[in-house]
């Protein structure tokens, strides 16, 4: 009995897409998992001479070798320029920037938002790491005056709470990231006009920063405290730009783009990773190994430039340093003479910091973990243009189209970015 030919063709295009959907999934999962965060209530191989786009999201260069994709177009800020006036009070908002820049973003956003909504003053918040007594000046790490400006006729900000208001007098406040009007109204602002002054603290019930198409009155003041209030003071952001330099340079033969991998040894270890992905179930972070093979299998050449979170070098990172030799940690591209203050005291909020904004500015960005860093990574690269993000998979076969692991806050355009940017 003859093979009908179309048949096997029609058979063979069947099982392609239930592959690919298949991964689809995983990159959705991979986006909404919600972990048990701080502060929560409880306490392929590519054809460099063709120009391929993905649905006008994404577009490939042909300037160097493997499946770089270039930068699209910066977005502009859609949110309103100009804020109604509102009635001020004489009570203070204070709080404090915790667990790193990836939430820094979100608490200052929320308590922007808080502030606005009271007609409070907001105090300049302090920076707190994760160890005892491990405080700093919001000044050491921010651009103060920066921060200042961009809340002028939003909220008033003082540097410093009063000297007649006691810290002990405070009423501690919690609320939920992306605090919503009707919690101010009905759990914040009670609190407020009984004590005048309150003390807040944001914490995290989901890891996601999907938009909503519910509209607010508070967007905008959302949108304008999470992307345009913080920007790194000048001797920060000088180590981050020289360590991108470097970077840079290393990668001469791919036109001095490179990949910035959020992968940190010590949270693999301590982390529940979901799935296996040889049972089917959908995984929440890749080791060293796991993000070599998607790297190569995607299209990039072992050449290839690659910058990891990972503060200092440890021994189960060598297997990608075998496969993509040029694989650098902090230790061995920032400057001799700033690793006194940036790397090795005992402080690790400055190696946050510097991670963030290199994995924000990097060529490609791949999370290796799935929370909240990579969320916010993903809006300030979508804010600037940067849409070149990767969600690894365990892909069957020897190679994939690169197009079909962008970021689904990307690919669906649901990141929380796109309803503050056009």
């Amino acid at each position: 009995m003859g093979v009908d030919l179309r048949q096997v063709v029609a058979g063979i295009l069947t099982i392609t897409m239930f592959v690919m959907l298949g991964q689809m999934i995983k990159r959705d999962h991979f986006d909404s998992l919600q972990d048990k965060l701080p502060g929560e209530a409880q306490d392929s191989q590519f054809d460099n001479a063709n120009l391929i786009e993905n649905d006008g999201l994404v577009t490939l260069s042909k300037r160097s070798k493997g499946p770089w994709i270039e930068d699209s177009q910066e977005l502009k800020p859609c949110w309103s320029k100009t804020f109604d006036e509102i009635e001020q009070s004489k009570g203070y908002v204070t709080f404090s920037l915790t667990n790193g820049p990836e939430y820094h973003v979100s608490q200052i956003a929320d308590a922007v938002v808080v502030a606005r909504y009271l007609g409070a003053n907001l105090v300049l918040p302090d920076i707190r790491g994760s160890k005892p007594g491990d405080e700093r000046k919001f000044e050491d790490i921010y651009d103060v005056e920066k921060f200042i400006i961009s809340l002028d006729g939003v909220v008033k900000v003082a540097k410093e709470l009063p000297s007649d208001i006691s810290i002990r007098n405070l009423a501690a406040v919690k609320v939920p990231n992306r605090v919503s009007e009707d919690h101010i109204l009905e759990n914040v602002e009670p609190i407020f006009k009984s004590k005048g002054n309150i003390r807040l603290a944001t914490y995290f019930p989901t890891v996601n920063m999907r938009k909503t198409a519910q509209k607010s009155s508070v967007d905008s003041v959302a949108c304008l405290g999470m992307f345009g209030t913080l920007e790194l003071q000048p001797q920060v952001n000088e180590v981050v730009d020289s360590m991108i330099e470097r970077l840079r340079t290393l990668s001469r033969k791919s036109g001095g783009q490179f990949i910035a991998v959020d992968l940190r040894v010590e949270i693999l270890e301590n982390k529940n990773c979901h799935g296996s992905g040889s049972t089917g179930a959908p995984k929440s972070c890749y080791n060293a190994q796991e993000i070599a093979v998607f790297l190569r299998k995607v299209g990039f050449d072992t050449d290839t430039t690659i910058y990891l979170t990972q503060s200092r070098w440890d021994n189960s990172l060598s297997v990608l340093k075998d496969i993509f030799p040029k694989t650098y940690t902090k230790e061995s591209i920032m400057p001799e003479d700033k690793k006194g203050k940036f790397l090795e005291s005992e402080d690790s909020e400055f190696e946050k910091v510097i991670d963030f904004y290199i994995c924000s500015q990097s060529d490609v960005f791949v999370p290796a973990i799935s929370g909240l860093f990579y969320a916010n990574v993903a809006g300030k690269r979508i804010a600037s243009g940067k849409p070149q993000i990767l969600v690894p998979a365990d892909i069957p076969g020897t190679s994939a189209p690169i197009t079909n692991y962008l970021s689904p806050y990307v690919a669906k355009k649901n990141h929380l970015a796109y309803s503050c940017f056009c």
